[in-house]
């Protein structure tokens, strides 16, 4: 069994620090900052842990789980692990379930579902149902508030872990390497969009309604099991068993994302989930995404709705054919983009940013395949206005790297895990 020890006698035990318990007293920069501060759990107790079941108890914290609390991860922890060490998987979930078999049963082109095409029709969709559930209610694992959770050294990671912060403040998240959950029990829903779409449930790190986060020097990415991989779907697609990377939403504020890496995903980072969410998320979602690291990535790095975002020192890197677009203006959002850098061979800066019915984006010295990127001009001819209504200087301080190659020189060594903190 683990032991919590005090603060006093955490220190001792880390007498010799790692990067990451040698950054533990800095600060963010962006919306983060604001307010009453991100400092996590400074000066709780402290907590190592090695295993799923370990982590749940410091999540825990002994019955008091709001109380400060510093929870360090050594090595991998893997969401689907039982509490005898073995691993599930679908049929541990779902006994019976079968993937072809509910396929078939909205026939040949997936247009329409049919409870009686086959007999085992209603039991595949009862399978699909409580098999999902009982993969949440296995690899979801709750950050609580006044939570610091760190790696430890270069190597710690969450494997297949659905991490979640709902209603929890002051929260740090760093120095971890976080792989999407794979969603053995994905919806195929044949009315979302033209042709219909796999619709995954779980993101690597989903925030709901929480306020003061800070998610620093950490990697996202669908690691071993990439979409590519996936078996295949209707109309010669793989299968989409990942939703997203890091999703904020419901009135979710003061959230600073910074030095990490975002890479090899599809729909990466979403800030606000619906149009029709401006009762929770007007006035909302202000978040800073500073010197982080994407890498082919689909889509969006964010995609914004409502909030007053910040996005600084960026670094955008990938294939133009294998990518939609970067920055994604969403209804009543307004994206305030400075100093980044988009390198997309053979590519046009019309990938840096896209209209998704927002009416406001402006841009500040960004850089496309080393030249400036002119992104205001692109958002004017997509019916977007510089008039963000916001300045960052304005709500805290910060200083942007101001060339294209300082940017780049400092995200490529700095962002991700086991890297130095500055």
């Amino acid at each position: 069994m683990r032991r919590a020890v005090t603060a006093l006698l955490a220190c001792l035990f880390l007498l010799v620090p790692t990067e990451a318990s040698a950054s533990s007293t800095r600060a963010p920069v962006g919306w983060a900052s604001t307010g009453t501060g991100t400092t996590g759990g400074a000066g709780g107790t402290t907590w190592t842990v090695h295993t799923r079941a370990e982590l749940k108890e410091a999540l825990a914290n002994g019955g008091d789980p709001t109380a400060p609390k510093v929870i360090r991860v050594v090595g991998d922890i893997n969401g689907h692990e039982a509490d005898d060490g073995s691993l599930l998987g679908e049929q541990d979930y779902a006994p019976g379930y079968d993937l072809a078999r509910y396929m078939s049963c909205f026939g040949e082109d997936g247009a329409v579902w049919s409870d009686t095409r086959y007999d085992y029709c209603k039991q595949q969709r009862q399978l699909r149902q409580s098999g999902s559930n009982q993969e949440k209610a296995q690899i979801q694992l709750t950050v609580p508030s006044n939570t610091t959770l760190v790696g430890v050294g270069g190597d710690a990671r969450l494997l297949g872990v659905f991490l979640t912060v709902n209603t929890g403040t002051n929260i740090i998240v760093r120095n971890l390497h976080l792989e999407a959950p794979v969603d053995h029990f994905t919806t195929w829903s044949p009315g979302d969009g033209t042709q219909g779409n796999w619709n995954a449930r779980f993101d690597a790190m989903t925030v709901i309604t929480g306020k003061n986060i800070w998610v620093d020097h950490c990697v996202f990415t669908d690691g071993r099991f990439p979409d590519r991989e996936a078996p295949s779907g209707f109309h010669g697609e793989h299968v989409q068993r990942h939703d997203g990377l890091l999703d904020i939403e419901d009135g979710s504020d003061f959230i600073t994302v910074s030095d990490s890496r975002f890479t090899d995903h599809d729909k990466a980072i979403l800030i606000g989930s619906g149009d029709g969410r401006g009762d929770r998320d007007r006035g909302h979602l202000k978040v800073t995404f500073v010197r982080n690291l994407f890498t082919d990535i689909v889509q969006r790095g964010p995609r914004v709705r409502f909030g007053q975002v910040h996005v600084v020192n960026n670094v955008y890197r990938g294939r133009a054919a294998d990518t939609l677009y970067a920055l994604g203006a969403g209804l009543e959002s307004a994206i305030f983009s400075e100093r980044n850098v988009f390198v997309y061979p053979r590519g046009n800066p019309a990938l840096a940013v896209a209209n998704y019915g927002g009416e406001h984006f402006r841009d500040a010295g960004s850089w496309f395949n080393g030249r400036p990127a002119r992104l205001n001009a692109v958002a004017s001819g997509l019916g977007l206005t510089s008039e963000v209504g916001w300045d960052p200087a304005d709500v805290y301080d910060y200083r942007p790297l101001t060339s294209p190659s300082a940017v780049e020189h400092h995200v490529l060594r700095h962002a991700g895990t086991g890297r130095q903190y500055e």
